[in-house]
């Protein structure tokens, strides 16, 4: 598109909005270290809706129109299949004004100064980008209106933008031809928006836009990257946690076949070889001395992570259920855990650098570009703008990508020899040094009333980090907090009708990386709030749904949940009873503001678990994709069942095994159930989160469906009947 660019002034919403960002940082460090505020501020974190920290300012970095009238988005979020990026062109072709057909997307290099200040991940592109891109889009169209107002000289009132044209008094010029002839851009102040009853895509089921790509296996993902010249690193990782780098002989190493270079560095040792086999032959001669403090096992993360070991914080409450809890005359109590679990995402971490004497150029899967290139910048004394960061699609993501400090290991290795490098985990490293999801141990407690109903509820629960000690996440947050936000979402109690609840979050830091995993810490803390409410309809005799029902609060969120548990039990044609051999289980989950329920058809043959349909019930205000978000949904159940019925890690004599698939038991085939029904509510006017929100409740619900099978109450996950 060409034109330079007319400056925009800083909108007033802008500095309204991060002056207020500003000055809460300011009374966090005085106020909100006070227990009041902390659950002040942790229930407004529970319930914020997502907000974009881009430049929302410059329509030109955002879009290229070509002169045949081809409009690109260059996208500052990442596509890892989620189908964010179909979401993101459907909104900008409807403002826009363009046919969807005309519309291509890329993800935004560094150097194109499109940055997300934050990530992506959290469930918050297209609802995050819901209300910017919308203005992003009015605006550019408003430019070209302007434009071809110039060039027709006429008044651009009289002028309508349409189909990729703008036309009126008899005359049409399309995008390509406005652009064409475009010196100077001029920017207004203020875009109408479209209403969304003129829309044609959003809330269409509109094909993904990266289908074909994938069908036909084009090189789109980051391990498909390669530059002209380049040779291939390998760096050598410990094996033991906590391990500590004291030297390395490498003699026999720099005369293997096809060495070009060991780099020796302060805190890595790596090889750069013609060929990945090459490097990677040739780092097994490297000999690395290890220091380590301890041989870590299991048992010994278990007892770390009990509740009572750690730091506890009040992250909500309400009455006084601490003292009900200490005068009942019966108290219900139960316990319920879950494991350490890996990502493993299919696409291992790596990159492709090249690196010159004042520009360096990394191509990779990540899910931050900006941290990325600040990175990349520090380490090798160059200006930010000097690095530009080529991000690609991601080979899954789930959390595991939002740091990826190997970008910087590959451009060293690049800078020492001269050439491209290009560098990837192999499995063992990559199950071995992901940054897990932690363990979790939970209490519950309850006391019921003579009617059944909960008059009291607590749950405690402890957990490693999630969101604590993330680099992008600020040092000052954690202070302010006091818990960690990830580690206990989906934690609070929200069942608001309960007139005494409170909610305690542990804090433990474990021996090994614990951070972001694919909804944080919900699918682990709706199983013990949702399986612990199942134990107390069933004690007080109740059908579960109606408990549930009971004990939810008469206002907008509580409207929008009561309505997912009912649309899932009316599908599913949830019954509390063994009929032909099966159970229903139900469960239920509010995250990000995206209520969601849960009906699992389970039946136990022998000792094995089988799930033979789910139905999911889910608001996320509106579609802007109706498939993309039944697929979403069943991609979450899948992955939920995973976790929830399969995967653990062990730590054995200091290492996290197992290293590699199959060892490391995941759903398959075979376990998935023979029928995902999906049921979508829209009880809001714009779109909410859907990538994680359908993970919580399936845990829950397919153990809640095994106790009606077997009268075994599973509290611990992976969920299995056999031992």
């Amino acid at each position: 598109m060409r034109g330079k660019k007319e400056k925009k002034g800083f909108s007033r919403r802008k500095f309204v909005v991060r002056s207020a960002v500003g000055v809460g940082v300011l009374l966090g460090t005085t106020w909100v270290t006070s227990p009041l505020w902390r659950r002040a501020l942790a229930d407004k974190v529970d319930k914020a809706d997502p907000i974009y920290l881009g430049n929302t300012k410059d329509p030109v970095m955002w879009f290229y129109i070509s002169n045949e009238g081809r409009v690109t988005l260059h996208s500052p979020k990442v596509e890892m299949g989620q189908g964010a990026l179909t979401g993101l062109v459907q909104i900008a072709a409807d403002e826009l004004g363009v046919p969807i057909e005309h519309m291509d997307v890329v993800h935004a290099e560094s150097m194109s100064g499109n940055l997300d200040q934050f990530s992506t991940g959290g469930s918050t592109t297209v609802s995050g980008l819901w209300q910017p891109l919308r203005e992003l889009a009015a605006t550019m169209r408003e430019m070209l209106r302007m434009e071809a107002a110039k060039q027709m000289q006429v008044s651009a009132d009289t002028l309508k933008v349409d189909n990729g044209t703008v036309s009126g008094n008899g005359r049409t010029l399309t995008f390509g031809e406005i652009v064409a002839h475009v010196e100077e851009w001029t920017i207004p102040k203020d875009a109408p928006l479209r209403d969304i009853s003129e829309y044609q895509y959003v809330g269409k089921p509109v094909p993904r836009v990266d289908l074909e790509d994938k069908v036909m296996g084009a090189p789109i993902f980051g391990m498909d990257a390669s530059l002209p010249g380049m040779l291939y690193g390998a760096v050598v990782r410990p094996t033991k946690i906590g391990a500590r780098f004291v030297d390395a002989n490498t003699m026999e190493t720099v005369l293997m076949p096809g060495v070009v270079k060991v780099v020796k560095e302060k805190d890595f040792v790596g090889v750069v070889a013609e060929t990945q086999l090459q490097a990677e032959m040739a780092k097994r001669t490297i000999k690395v001395k290890w220091e380590t403090d301890r041989n870590w096992q299991t048992r010994d993360i278990e007892e770390m992570i009990l509740v009572g070991k750690g730091k506890p914080i009040v992250i909500q409450k309400q009455g006084n259920s601490k003292r009900l809890l200490r005068n009942a005359s019966e108290v219900i109590t139960a316990e319920y855990k879950s494991p350490i679990g890996a990502h493993a995402q299919i696409e291992p971490n790596g990159a492709v650098a090249e690196v010159r004497e004042d520009y360096a150029k990394v191509i990779l899967s990540t899910q931050v570009v900006r941290l990325t290139r600040n990175e990349v910048a520090d380490r090798l004394g160059l200006k930010k703008d000097q690095v530009n960061i080529v991000p690609t699609y991601l080979g899954g993501g789930f959390g595991r990508r939002l740091h990826t400090p190997h970008a910087m290991q590959a451009a060293v290795m690049a800078r020492v020899v001269g050439k491209p490098v290009k560098y990837f985990f192999d499995r063992q490293e990559e199950f071995q040094h992901d940054t897990f999801r932690p363990p979790t141990h939970h209490v519950l407690k309850a006391v019921l009333s003579e009617d059944g109903m909960i008059e009291a509820m607590e749950h405690n629960v402890s957990s490693g980090d999630v969101m604590f000690g993330s680099p992008i996440i600020p040092d000052i947050l954690q202070s302010i907090l006091g818990s960690d936000a990830g580690a206990w979402r989906g934690g609070m109690i929200q069942y608001g009708a309960i007139p005494h609840h409170r909610a305690i979050s542990w804090r433990v830091k474990l021996p090994f990386a614990t951070s972001w995993w694919r909804s944080l810490g919900l699918l682990a803390n709706t199983f013990a709030i949702e399986s612990f409410m199942d134990e107390l309809a069933l004690k007080a005799g109740k059908d579960p749904v109606q408990f549930r029902l009971d004990h939810i609060q008469d206002d907008v969120r509580g409207f929008r949940l009561k309505e997912v548990i009912k649309a899932a039990a009316e599908k599913a044609g949830f019954m509390d009873e063994v009929h032909n051999g099966r159970a229903m289980g139900f469960a239920a989950s509010t995250d990000a503001n995206t209520p969601v329920a849960h009906v699992a058809e389970v039946s136990v043959e022998g000792k094995q678990i089988k799930v033979h349909k789910v139905t999911c019930a889910i608001d996320p205000g509106l579609a802007v994709n109706p498939d993309q978000v039944r697929a979403q949904c069943e991609g979450c159940v899948i992955m939920g069942m995973s976790a929830a019925m399969f995967e653990k890690m062990e730590v054995v004599d200091g290492s996290l095994r197992p290293t590699m698939y199959g060892p490391y038991k995941m759903a398959l085939m075979k376990h998935a159930p023979k029928e995902i029904d999906v049921v979508i509510l829209e009880n809001d006017d714009v779109p909410g989160a859907v990538g994680e929100p359908p993970l919580g409740p399936i845990g829950a619900a397919i153990a809640n469906a095994v106790y009606r099978l077997t009268g075994k109450r599973l509290r611990e996950m992976p969920l299995t009947l056999e031992g």
